[in-house]
């Protein structure tokens, strides 16, 4: 035996194990769906900030707007530049890395990406030329028109996106013919029947991602000296705009876990790192899930709180892990990921409601209050990849639940050259977020 293989050997592990195809396919389209993700998930809402700019400088003429959307233009242009590239080369993989995927459900899958680039890339990038150059070219109205449609597309886009990823996760209205998908009511199919939980959550996480975005890069200007009133009232903007909507986002978590209960109890059962289906199940604040024994080490937890949250009673019945057993996703990422995206939205609440108490009444906002919005500048970033990585892992095994295994849609492309890859792509991806 050579030292190598010993070595190998000793450390519990062999090539084959540590060069999983598989895994490395999934690695590598978890990396470039979370870059990706970063960019559409400030367009989306940055585009109705600029609406609201727009509309604000035109009814009173005060310079203050128009500083604030020429200043926000520029960081929805690099976002939505990075948006483009970063998806086109996602669409790609559904060929190389996921072949399987589209020969099950392309017939599904393929008119609704196609829908999204009809009705709404196609608007964006008609209009999003007059958006940023035309502002002292353009007449008025067409101005505010394209900035109008360049937001409506945008949300457009999420729309069709979202409709197809919760039709993986719910999928409905369809029939198998030869082992294909083939749809039997399109209406059905995008309003599947977690699509609009989940639209209205991820409209929601974006919303929070462009006014702490907002609020951050504007508190560091004030930190930095700046003390424009454009800059005070984009700050200001950002803060209201959070704490409006980080309760409203809370309610529709509440009732996107209750729809997640009802179709996908394997995932909760994840979320909440519950190993036995119970009545009064208790909410577990932190632990160490141990798959290989099955049980939680270290848990600190509140008796029938998850009951009380999930079920809406303290009766209530939580489904186990041990009823879906070699059939549920991996617990840690999705136990650990819930309780990321509930920390920082909770962190949202009081950042955001503490930062309007403290500028009532026109108050320029304290040190403490600039350092504490600088800070938060890119929580909607962890929360929003927090989620999508509860919901993405939590649907494992299944790329589209009860059809398709992540494993039997995986391609046959060697380890190596997806190694080779992964790491071009990361290191790629450091360098531009850098940048």
């Amino acid at each position: 035996m050579s030292q190598s293989s010993g070595y190998k050997r000793f450390m519990g592990f062999t090539m084959t194990e540590t060069l999983d195809p598989h895994l490395l396919a999934r690695i590598q389209f978890a990396a470039n769906i979370s870059f990706h993700i970063l960019f559409p998930a400030i367009t989306i809402a940055l585009g109705w900030v600029l609406v609201y700019f727009q509309w604000r400088f035109r009814q009173s003429g005060e310079k203050k707007w128009r500083e604030c959307y020429g200043h926000y233009v520029k960081i929805f242009a690099l976002a939505f530049a990075f948006g483009v590239v970063s998806g086109v080369t996602m669409s790609f993989q559904f060929g190389t890395n996921w072949p399987g995927y589209m020969n099950t459900v392309g017939n599904i899958a393929g008119p609704l990406l196609a829908y999204e680039i009809l009705t709404a890339f196609f608007l964006e990038a008609a209009f999003l030329g007059i958006m940023l150059f035309g502002m002292s070219r353009a007449p008025g109205w067409l101005h505010t028109l394209s900035t109008w449609l360049v937001a409506i597309g945008t949300t457009i886009s999420a729309f069709w996106i979202i409709a197809l990823n919760s039709w993986m996760q719910t999928p409905s209205s369809f029939e198998m013919r030869n082992g294909v998908a083939h749809a039997t009511d399109w209406f059905a199919v995008i309003f599947n029947p977690s699509m609009p939980y989940r639209l209205t959550h991820m409209l929601l996480a974006s919303g929070l991602t462009a006014a702490f975005l907002v609020a951050g890069t504007s508190a560091l200007q004030w930190w930095r000296g700046d003390r424009r009133p454009a800059v005070l009232s984009a700050m200001r903007t950002g803060v209201v705009m959070a704490a409006v909507l980080i309760p409203v986002q809370m309610f529709a978590g509440d009732q996107h876990g209750l729809n997640t209960l009802h179709h996908q109890p394997a995932k909760i059962a994840a979320m909440e790192a519950n190993w036995t289906t119970q009545a009064r199940a208790p909410l577990i604040l932190f632990a160490y899930p141990d798959e290989t024994v099955r049980e939680n080490k270290f848990e600190i937890s509140i008796p029938g709180l998850a009951s009380l949250i999930l079920a809406h009673s303290m009766d209530g019945v939580v489904p186990g892990l041990d009823d879906y057993k070699g059939n549920h996703p991996p617990v840690a990422p999705v136990f650990y990921g819930f309780r990321v995206m509930v920390g920082v939205g909770v962190l949202m609440l009081i950042a955001s409601w503490l930062t309007v108490f403290t500028m009532r009444k026109n108050r320029e906002p304290g040190r403490l209050v600039v350092i504490l919005l600088i800070a938060m500048t890119y929580a909607g970033w962890i929360a929003t990849l927090a989620g999508w990585y509860v919901t993405e892992i939590g649907r494992q095994p299944w790329l589209v639940t009860g059809v398709l295994k992540t494993t039997d849609a995986a391609s046959d492309i060697a380890a190596p050259l997806l190694l080779s890859t992964l790491v071009i792509y990361l290191a790629a991806y450091a360098v531009l977020l850098i940048a």
